[in-house]
Order: C-alpha cells, then sequence, then structure tokens
C-alpha cells in the first residue's frame, strides 16, 4: 500500500503531505483497520530514521488524526436462553406469511455458519464442495455488474474453508432445489443474476418482532455462536478465532493461526453448534451443560 506511491522518494524528503497520500488512498477503499496499522508502521519507520540520525525531524507525527479512525459497531446478538423462540419464529417465517421460503433458508444458513453478510449475499454455488462438506470462501469474487461490492470474498483475504455440518448440508440441498439453476446462492427477488438485497436479512428479523439496532441483527449471529462456542469450554481459542475469520493483531500469531486452520476440530465445532441449535428448539440449555450431554 505505502511503497508504490512514495517509495520512489528519498526518506530525507517525505513530508506529512507525502505521507498522508497512501493513507487517504487506503482510506477511501475503507480499509480502515489497514490504514491505522500503516499510519502507526510509517510513524515507527520515520522515529527510528530520526534515532539514527537519517533525519532530523519525524513529519508522520502530524499524521494523529488526519484519517478516520474505525469506530467499534455494536452488533447485537440474543443470549442463549432466548434460541428456543427465535428459532420457533425463523422456522414459521415462510408460514406464517412473513416473505420468501429463500429468505428463511438465508436465516438458518447464516445462523447455522455464522459468516458475514457479504460472504453470504455474494455466494456462488461452485463454492460449495458437497462430497467433502465443505464451503470455501474465495479471497475474491467475480463482479457482478452494477452491484455495489460484489467482488468482496472472505475478509481476511485468503481462502476460508467453513466445514459444513450436516444440517447445512441438507439445508443448502434444499435452497439447490430453488435456485441451482442459478450462479448464485440466494439471488435476489426481483432478478436471478443479482443478489438478495443488503437489508434483506434484518428486515426478516424485523418482521419476526426483533428491533435489529437493539435485540439481534444478521452480524449478531456470530455474536451468538462465538459467545456459546466459546462459554461450552469445550473448544480452544484457535479453532473459534479462525472460524470466525477474525484478524490477528499480532503478525506472527496471525501467520501461525492462517497455516493451523484447525480443520478437524472446526468440523467438530460446528456439528456440535449444529446439534445444539437442533436441541434448543426443544428447551434451553446452556453450552456448558449441552457440552456434557454431547457425545458425537
Amino acid at each position: 500500500h505505502i511503497f508504490p506511491v512514495i517509495g520512489n522518494t528519498s526518506i530525507k524528503d517525505l513530508t506529512t503531505p507525502d505521507l498522508l497520500v497512501p493513507l487517504r488512498i487506503m482510506e477511501e477503499k475503507g480499509i480502515l483497520e489497514t490504514t491505522a496499522r500503516q499510519k502507526q508502521r510509517i510513524n515507527n519507520i520515520m522515529r527510528y530514521a530520526v534515532q539514527c540520525g537519517y533525519i532530523k525531524y519525524n513529519p508522520a507525527q502530524e499524521l494523529e488524526g488526519a484519517i478516520e479512525v474505525n469506530k467499534t459497531t455494536h452488533h447485537p446478538g440474543l443470549p442463549a436462553d432466548v434460541l428456543p423462540d427465535f428459532l420457533k419464529r425463523i422456522d414459521g417465517y415462510f408460514d406464517n406469511n412473513n416473505g420468501r421460503l429463500l429468505t428463511q433458508y438465508a436465516l438458518n444458513l447464516n445462523l447455522l455458519i455464522f459468516i458475514r453478510s457479504s460472504e453470504l449475499r455474494f455466494a456462488r454455488w461452485n463454492e460449495i464442495d458437497f462430497d467433502n462438506a465443505l464451503w470455501t470462501i474465495p479471497p475474491k469474487r467475480v463482479p457482478i455488474p452494477n452491484v455495489k461490492f460484489s467482488h468482496r470474498g472472505s475478509k481476511m483475504k485468503t481462502p476460508h474453508d467453513i466445514p459444513l455440518p450436516r444440517q447445512a448440508i441438507k439445508l443448502l440441498k434444499e435452497i439447490k432445489n430453488i435456485s441451482g439453476d442459478y450462479e448464485l446462492i440466494f439471488p435476489g427477488d426481483h432478478h436471478e443474476s443479482k443478489p438478495m438485497s443488503e437489508n434483506t436479512i434484518n428486515k426478516a428479523l424485523r418482521n419476526l418482532g426483533y428491533d435489529t439496532k437493539k435485540d439481534v441483527c444478521g452480524h449478531g449471529f456470530r455474536n451468538m455462536a462465538c459467545a456459546a462456542l466459546t462459554e461450552s469450554g469445550k473448544w480452544t481459542r484457535e479453532a473459534v478465532e479462525r472460524q470466525m475469520s477474525h484478524q490477528e493483531r499480532d503478525d506472527v500469531r496471525a501467520a501461525y493461526v492462517y497455516q493451523a486452520q484447525h480443520m478437524q476440530e472446526r468440523r467438530k465445532m460446528l456439528q456440535w453448534w449444529a446439534d445444539y441449535l437442533d436441541h434448543s428448539r426443544n428447551g434451553f440449555t446452556p453450552p456448558y451443560e449441552f457440552k456434557w450431554r454431547y457425545r458425537k
């Protein structure tokens, strides 16, 4: 990000505006976390240059406040003890005339594998390996004409492999009966070549009676799953983080977590989560207690 823009300029000639140019380019792309990290690295390099006597003044220290801060957004999720009612509402979404059957399936699938909104909306059938029960989200997808951000794949910019539990495979086969002739797994309701709206999941949740700013939103499914997996005490932090596809701030640890996919543990973990959801349809059991009941 930095070198192609200012790499040919002598460090002695770099000014604060020069350093700001590549940061602005990244900021406009919306990669705010990366922008913040690169700003810190520039500051570290320039400070080291001062310490070594290459320059007398660090122009990077004047960058403070110059770029947008990536504000943490709260994505509400429901506690596990209300899962029975939540699942009952989702399972009755279509029958109760709230909307399309495909939308109900999107809710069900998103809860099962808790991926990000763009990863779900822009998903293609060629990413699903039914034989090996695996969904591979690519780093980048072929853009859909006139659909903003449709090139987005895995947020971490590396292939994200998702082991699919039995329930997800069964659900995907049911979805394939509806949209299997199209490229997209979840085409929009107006044209099969366009994805479902970015508001589909949250609109469905509102139709089910939830406040998506206070109760639960689509992204909040990830929080719900992560909370239950952690509370169960059954899974390693590395497996949970790898499944969540979270950005690891420590570069050394990030390389380790990426290389060590923890696939075997994650496969068992997602099956446990899917079975826990099925169990919750009949009533609430705390995740830590279901841990001991679970023997599959």
